[in-house]
């Protein structure tokens, strides 16, 4: 669940995924920071106390002073760094742990004083585990009356026993509550660095990333509409200059390639319709009728196969706009079409739906679809529906369908079905392919499928055209 919501805030674009790589750099150098500065100030807090438990260890250890009991009351004529412990045998508790920087700490200040411990002991507990501590504070409150101050959570005890004949000397310092915090200054600190230097590469990054925003976009557009409106103008860096020149200079090539072929195909189909024409009048000649009737059949069939081959050539580069369409209306012309000439076709009443759509192309992959249900199926049944945020024209047919392996396959241009071009149901295995591309041309889709009984078995072929409502 986790990686999925990472997924789905993660940046897209290439100027959001750098910024959150920055911030989460940012972020993490910070949290590496503020952890550093603070082990460094506890260190330093807990040097300072050793330093203090140093200074009142000294002066008893040395002989210079009296020892004062612990325990004893807190007066204003006592110095307080006189107070310590003197004990033979030190009170540890199991839950103690100690300190061995703070021991070497304490060792090293009392020798530079000279005095040299034979034992020296540091740890830390709560104030709830510590009598001592615990009584002093007592005293402390009621010595200050309604002024009573923030009381520690911890105390340091320091221990030190100059030979094994002389008994434990302890000190107790107050660890005082720390007033670091590393979240409110890590906020701090990362929101002054993310206004200034986030700031900055967001100007930087929005300098590159807008040519290729653009770039992006006119790949689009003419991968979309094949058309060239012009070469680019190059901005940005060198190397974003020089790919927006490369890609102007691509693009001018594609596009001189396209017109040729467009010039290419147009030339094919004339040199080849006009003696298809001459062909269809010298037939008329042939006085076998049955002859003479599968010769213009063939001569259709080839003419058929020849406007399919170059609509589906041109069906990416279409010259004509688009155009708001009654959809239904046109469906409902393809299939009076094949009404008027006998064909078993039925369209199923549907709302009227305004779509943009080029009529002509789309009446063709109707048209197609329609015939390839009539030459397989010997029926075909038509809806028109809105569907997922578009509107799907529907063609079933009572054929044998399409294995499944197979229907992916079965629209790419030269397969058939069945299995002999040559059988009854002519073809060249073009309606499909064009289909799919005029579908695409708007922007949509062509699913095929089978319809299965209730035992499973094929019982029909579905062709879906989908097509997006603007």
């Amino acid at each position: 669940m986790a990686a999925n919501l990472l997924h789905r805030l993660w940046p897209r674009s290439l100027q959001g995924q750098l910024l959150m790589a920055v911030a989460l750099a940012l972020l993490l150098a910070q949290a590496i920071s503020a952890t550093l500065l603070y082990s460094a100030q506890n260190d330093r807090r807990n040097a300072a106390l050793v330093h203090t438990a140093a200074m009142r260890l000294l002066p008893v250890a040395r002989g210079d002073v009296a020892l004062i009991p612990e325990g004893s009351p807190i007066t204003r004529s006592r110095p307080r760094g006189m107070r310590l412990q003197i004990v033979d045998a030190l009170p540890l508790l199991p839950t103690d742990q100690r300190d061995s920087e703070g021991e070497a700490e304490l060792r090293r200040v009392l020798l530079d004083q000279g005095v040299k411990p034979l034992e020296a002991i540091v740890l830390q507990r709560k104030i709830g585990d510590d009598v001592a501590a615990q009584r002093r504070l007592d005293q402390r409150d009621a010595l200050k009356g309604a002024r009573r101050l923030p009381r520690p959570q911890a105390v340091m005890l320091a221990a030190i026993r100059l030979d094994a004949q002389s008994p434990w000397l302890v000190s107790r310092v107050m660890v005082p509550r720390a007033g670091f915090r590393p979240g409110l200054t890590l906020l701090g600190q990362t929101l002054l660095l993310y206004g200034l230097l986030v700031g900055v590469i967001a100007l930087i990054l929005g300098r590159l990333t807008k040519p290729l925003q653009e770039l992006t976009i006119r790949v689009e557009h003419f991968a979309r509409t094949r058309d060239a409106d012009g070469p680019l103008a190059p901005q940005g860096p060198d190397d974003l200059r020089r790919l927006i020149v490369a890609h102007n200079a691509m693009e001018s090539s594609i596009a001189a390639l396209l017109d040729e072929k467009d010039v290419m195909l147009g030339a094919i189909g004339h040199d080849l319709k006009t003696p298809l024409a001459a062909l269809r009048v010298r037939i008329e000649s042939v006085e076998d009728d049955a002859e003479r009737a599968r010769m213009a059949a063939t001569i259709e069939d080839i003419v058929r196969t020849l406007d399919d081959i170059l609509s589906l050539a041109r069906v990416g580069r279409p010259s004509d706009p688009r155009e708001p369409t009654d959809l239904t209306a046109l469906v409902a012309q393809v299939a009076e079409e094949f009404e008027d000439l006998g064909e078993p076709v039925l369209l199923a009443q549907g709302d009227r739906i305004v779509v943009p759509l080029r009529p002509t192309w789309l009446r063709r992959a109707v048209r197609n679809l329609v015939s390839n249900g009539l030459r397989y199926g010997k029926a075909a049944r038509i809806s028109v529906a809105r569907a997922g945020g578009g509107v799907s024209i529907v063609i079933a047919d009572d054929g044998p369908g399409i294995a499944e392996p197979d229907i992916a396959a079965m629209q790419e241009p030269f397969r058939r079905g069945d299995p002999s071009r040559n059988s009854a149901t002519g073809g060249a295995g073009l309606g499909l392919a064009l289909a799919r591309a005029i579908a695409e041309q708007h922007g949509g889709r062509l699913d095929l499928g089978n319809r299965r009984d209730k035992n499973g078995d094929v019982i029909g072929l579905v062709a879906t055209i989908w097509l997006p409502l603007n």
